[in-house]
């Protein structure tokens, strides 16, 4: 399965503008072009939080599928958000257990211009 084209083609991912750069070893990791239509504030370009967590669960799901080679569905995620989100965005996540019914991931959700951490996530996604 090539990973990135899968999750690039999703529907909604493709809608916001989910890229998935790299996904392998259980790592994966992705980014987010911020422009105003993703923006909670009119005045001033800030993601959604909806933006940050989709973003989040893409990648952490796309580390996962680098395991198990099958789509992985949500089944629970938790996110803390930490800073506002001001512009592009990237991700990083790590499967911390894979099981045989269920996959754990942790994600950091990063501002692309300073490193900031603006989020951290942890989701928990169906593998069989």
């Amino acid at each position: 399965m090539d990973i990135e084209e899968f999750f690039e083609t999703m529907p909604f991912a493709d809608l916001l503008g989910v890229e998935v750069t790299e996904a392998e070893e259980g790592h994966a990791e992705g980014r987010i072009e911020m422009r105003e239509e993703l923006s909670w504030n009119a005045d001033r370009l800030m993601a959604h939080g909806g933006v940050t967590f989709t973003l989040a669960d893409t990648v952490g799901g796309a580390a996962l599928v680098s395991l198990v080679d099958q789509p992985v569905p949500t089944i629970d995620m938790r996110i803390d958000y930490l800073e506002a989100g001001t512009g592009d965005l990237y991700a990083e996540a790590d499967v911390v257990r894979q099981g045989g019914d269920v996959g754990v991931v942790d994600v950091d959700v990063y501002a692309a211009d300073d490193d900031t951490l603006i989020a951290d996530a942890r989701g928990v996604y169906k593998t069989g």
